[in-house]
């Protein structure tokens, strides 16, 4: 297969339509933090529960791919490993939210919605997306205007909001996409 840079751009933005299918699957685990967040539940639990409920992000998406005819893998494309490695990097960053757990678990949820916001940026690049590039910054100051003058279960609330509207964004954006042949 020889592409060029563009062509792989197209390629993976339209087989994995623009990650839909992980931002369904946030609006998923968010909803869960919400929950968890409205309970009378001590919040280092809450926090505890909010980092197992990030676990299954990805099994989440994979079954909402089969859903909406995403090729989940497209390992016929090289991007995907620069995809992946996008979303890797952020586990990085998960180790200032486990500071957070304990020194101000208060505002956990707050500094996850930020990381989460912030990790979106380089798919822009790679899908050619701007609801991508926009979000990636709305959401971090968001999530921090927010994260400090309301509890964490409004954080989780917006988050959800801001979710189902990136979803919708996304839609408008994959349909804008020209079908590509199946081939492979």
């Amino acid at each position: 297969m020889n592409f060029n840079l563009d062509e792989l751009r197209l390629d993976s933005a339209t087989r994995q339509k623009k990650g839909l299918h992980f931002i369904l699957a946030s609006v998923i685990i968010w909803s869960a933090v919400l929950v968890v967040h409205l309970t009378e539940l001590p919040i280092l639990t809450k926090n505890l529960l909010t980092f197992c409920f990030t676990a299954p992000l990805v099994p989440l998406a994979f079954m909402i791919s089969k859903l909406i005819g995403v090729d989940f893998t497209n390992k016929d494309n090289p991007l995907t490993n620069l995809g992946i490695l996008f979303s890797v990097n952020q586990m990085m960053y998960l180790l200032i939210a486990m500071w957070i757990f304990n020194a101000i678990p208060d505002k956990m949820v707050m500094v996850l919605a930020m990381i989460f916001g912030a990790h979106l940026l380089p798919y822009g690049w790679l899908y050619k997306s701007t609801s991508y590039m926009a979000l990636s910054v709305v959401i971090p100051i968001a999530a921090l205007i927010f994260g400090v003058n309301f509890p964490p279960y409004v954080v989780a609330g917006l988050m959800i909001a801001v979710e189902i509207v990136f979803s919708l964004l996304l839609v408008k954006e994959v349909k804008k996409l020209p079908v590509l042949e199946k081939n492979g």
